[in-house]
């Protein structure tokens, strides 16, 4: 039986990868923000999904010390860390002059540093056992960018790096590392920067959803979060095992333009 821990999976991609894994049998641990008793009911209903067992870690993903312990947690609860996905995340839109110092530490700290210190204590297990699988949930702004975005794209970017270089050193190990770039998906995390969208840009949501989201992906439709949660699910399993260093991208054709 597999274990994966998911960060940020209390809602949006990460909870739906989150689900999948579960559905698979695997052992799972959650992490991210929610009351106690949102936790317990997603933590309840993983857990009926299939053979596995579902754990919370309250990790803060701006706190190494507290990163490192999730690993560890997870791997004295379960013996190991097989599968690694990356997923958690902030945004915040604003104009470079005007972008707030701590807004930049802070994404910066989360959608990048974080997946560098879970991957740091993750990997030494891994090698030991000769398998093992790191997801990055990256975005179609790991690849381009958009404007009033400097912090989440800078972060992105950063991600497609570290998803590189980690998979060329661990690649006669058994282990794969990869990116899965999704387009606009329509989580908590984008209906929030939807005013924050219309407010820089001066216009109202209903054109921030289609003039400036959907404008970009040619499907002219939102990505699923089910979607990506099943790409993550293959890239976990042995049908990828020679796809490793790269990336998937699930972004409407977006990038293709």
């Amino acid at each position: 039986m597999k274990t994966a821990v998911v960060t940020g999976s209390t809602s949006g991609i990460g909870l739906a990868i989150a689900t999948a894994f579960a559905g698979t049998g695997a052992n799972v641990v959650i992490n991210g923000l929610g009351g106690a008793a949102e936790v317990e009911e997603i933590t309840h209903r993983l857990s009926g999904l299939g053979g596995g067992k579902v754990v919370y870690h309250p990790a803060d993903m701006t706190r190494p010390a507290e990163i490192a312990d999730l690993i560890a947690t997870a791997a004295a609860e379960f013996g190991s860390v097989d599968i690694l996905v990356n997923n958690a995340g902030i945004q915040h839109v604003e104009k470079i002059e005007d972008f707030p110092v701590e807004k930049w530490d802070q994404i910066i700290a989360i959608n990048l540093s974080s997946s560098f210190h879970t991957i740091r204590a993750a990997i030494p297990a891994m090698k030991a056992k000769g398998w093992g699988r790191i997801i990055n949930v990256a975005s179609a702004h790991g690849l381009v960018a958009s404007p009033f975005k400097s912090a989440y794209v800078a972060a992105k970017h950063g991600i497609m790096g570290l998803t590189k270089a980690v998979a060329l050193e661990v690649a006669d190990q058994g282990i794969t590392v990869n990116a899965i770039c999704p387009g606009y998906v329509l989580t908590p995390l984008v209906e929030k920067q939807i005013p924050d969208t219309a407010r820089a840009r001066g216009i109202t949501e209903a054109q921030v959803k289609s003039d400036v989201m959907l404008k970009f992906q040619p499907t002219k439709e939102f990505v699923s979060v089910e979607e990506v949660a099943e790409t993550a699910i293959f890239l976990a399993g042995d049908a990828a095992r020679s796809i490793t260093g790269t990336h998937i991208s699930i972004d409407g054709g977006w990038t293709a333009q």
